[in-house]
């Protein structure tokens, strides 16, 4: 069974690619084609350095076969645990020009995510970065190989193997490798956010992966003299497809930043950045001093991961920027607020569907009954770029009879001037979205419940003005007291991502319950959002 056998069936996948959507080419095949369209246009450019297509390209050969040469064949997965660096858009190309399969994990993730994460794929390879502020990933992707069972090699941002070939040879051996890869292979492993345990897999295949980054910079109406700032994690999905791919795609440039507004601004503006995506975690950027001078370069403004305020979107909106919204998910479907749309539609909805074959239903949540427009009901999708399946594991109930992805998402529908838009009210899904991470409140309630003194456990989300959502633990105990210090120290000791790991303890005898039985999350969200109110 072929790739797109087991994750698109084959009269949809025939469908998406006679309408013209989905290519006959790699993702390393694609990106070469734009790099050879564009070589003297800048590809990347970060605070440490830039890089031109040619540059890109030539690079990312001679380390492909570097890559190859230490043994790792096509198909083999490798853990990707980088950040937001010149380097990691090098080894992002390098990887797939090898024919190898990144697995996009996070930088925070540590052995309770990663070790489980790697043995679901047989990983081969871990790729890390140096000098990481907090953990020695190095040193962590060292322990992690010591007893795992295929890992074969450490990788180390930076110091790459590069083989000593000249260009020819080293564009003819990766021609080579690509030409056996089936641009319906795996491309990538992307993340879940899911309610339970760690992670799902999420198979991105080469010629859908790529589309679904061609269609969004075309529903943005991107070329290749615009430069597109990001900020976000880079090996995410939203980084990967928003950031890299979309960009690529149209020979336009990359310019990378971190997360933090003080480094990122300077970056910004001396590059005269055309087009940002904005995180929740950067919706304060309109109040630094550079956001003027930034605005000034600015065409566009993309907004992603909260509601936005009318004081916001005017905010970002002002000197004739497009403020636009989007919503999208690792598992696939963006909608995207067209440019041209009226300001209402753009500040109110996330926008529509950026493909023609998208289709977007909103049904009651768990059953396949629609609901009308204006009524909330469970945003579930399918098209040339959401998944069909998960890998290794048989979630029927996450899709509908006929193949829609449950999202999870509560949402509606609304027309205004003529446009059909969705607007995101809430989500069934029991996470908290911690700057743009969704943690699963069911995988750290177990956690905590493996603590000795704790008797129930129940993570809810507390409002936070700059991150959204923090994880709030709310804990009946033996008698005990648990304070927020102990809960630190056992999910240390388990190796969980910091992220996910509670920053407030609410002490209860007995947890709140519902008259069914069930825990009363409602009630003690409510509590939580009145404890801040009134500390």
């Amino acid at each position: 069974m072929t790739a797109t056998q087991q994750y698109f069936p084959t009269e949809v996948a025939a469908t998406y690619r006679d309408a013209g959507l989905w290519g006959t080419r790699t993702v390393a095949d694609e990106f070469h084609a734009v790099a050879v369209a564009h070589p003297g246009n800048a590809a990347v450019v970060t605070g440490e350095g830039r890089l031109t297509y040619a540059e890109l390209d030539a690079c990312t050969d001679r380390i492909a076969v570097g890559l190859a040469d230490l043994g790792l064949q096509p198909g083999d997965p490798v853990i990707v645990q980088i950040t937001n660096r010149l380097e990691a858009v090098v080894a992002w190309y390098a990887l797939l020009k090898a024919g190898l399969v990144p697995v996009a994990t996070l930088a925070a993730h540590r052995g309770h995510e990663i070790a489980h994460i790697s043995r679901a794929v047989g990983a081969r390879a871990h790729l890390v970065e140096a000098g990481t502020r907090g953990t020695d990933l190095v040193a962590f992707a060292h322990e992690q190989a010591r007893e795992h069972p295929t890992v074969r090699h450490v990788l180390v941002l930076g110091d790459l193997p590069v083989a000593e070939v000249d260009p020819t040879e080293a564009r003819r051996r990766v021609e080579a490798i690509q030409r056996a890869i089936d641009p319906d292979d795996v491309a990538v492993f992307q993340l879940s956010g899911g309610t339970t345990g760690v992670p799902k897999l999420i198979p991105r295949l080469h010629a859908e992966y790529w589309y679904n980054a061609r269609a969004y910079a075309a529903f943005l109406g991107w070329g290749a003299d615009d430069r597109v700032g990001h900020l976000i994690p880079i090996i995410h999905n939203a980084g990967i497809v928003c950031g890299v791919h979309a960009p690529h795609s149209v020979g336009a440039c990359l310019v990378l930043t971190d997360h933090d507004l003080e480094t990122a601004m300077p970056v910004l503006v001396a590059e005269r950045t055309t087009v940002v995506l904005f995180g929740h975690v950067h919706y304060r950027a309109p109040e630094h001093p550079l956001y003027p001078a930034l605005a000034g370069s600015l065409r566009t403004v993309v907004l992603s991961g909260a509601k936005v305020s009318e004081e916001l979107f005017a905010a970002t909106g002002r000197d004739g920027v497009a403020v636009g919204q989007l919503f999208g998910m690792a598992e696939g479907m963006f909608l995207v607020t067209p440019l041209d749309a009226s300001p209402e539609l753009r500040r109110t909805t996330v926008g529509t569907p950026i493909s023609p074959l998208d289709e977007v239903r909103l049904l009651e949540p768990g059953g396949e009954d629609e609901v009308p427009d204006g009524e909330v009901g469970e945003l579930c999708c399918r098209g040339p770029y959401t998944l069909r399946a998960y890998y290794g594991i048989n979630r029927p109930e996450a899709f509908t009879a006929d193949g829609f992805y449950r999202t999870g998402d509560l949402a509606k529908a609304t027309t205004i001037d003529g446009l059909r838009a969705f607007s995101v009210e809430g989500r069934i899904k029991d996470l908290i979205n911690r700057g743009g991470e969704k943690i699963s409140a069911e995988e750290v309630e177990l956690l905590l419940l493996a603590h000795p003194h704790v008797v129930e456990a129940a993570l809810v989300a507390m409002p936070d003005p700059r991150l959204g959502e923090r994880g709030c633990a709310y804990l009946a105990t033996d008698g005990t007291p648990v304070t927020l210090t102990d809960l630190q120290h056992h999910l240390r000791a388990l190796d969980v991502a910091k992220y996910k790991w509670p920053e407030r303890v609410e002490l209860l005898e007995a947890l709140p319950r519902t008259k069914v039985g069930k825990l009363d999350k409602l009630a003690m969200a409510a509590d939580i959002a009145t404890r801040l109110e009134n500390p």
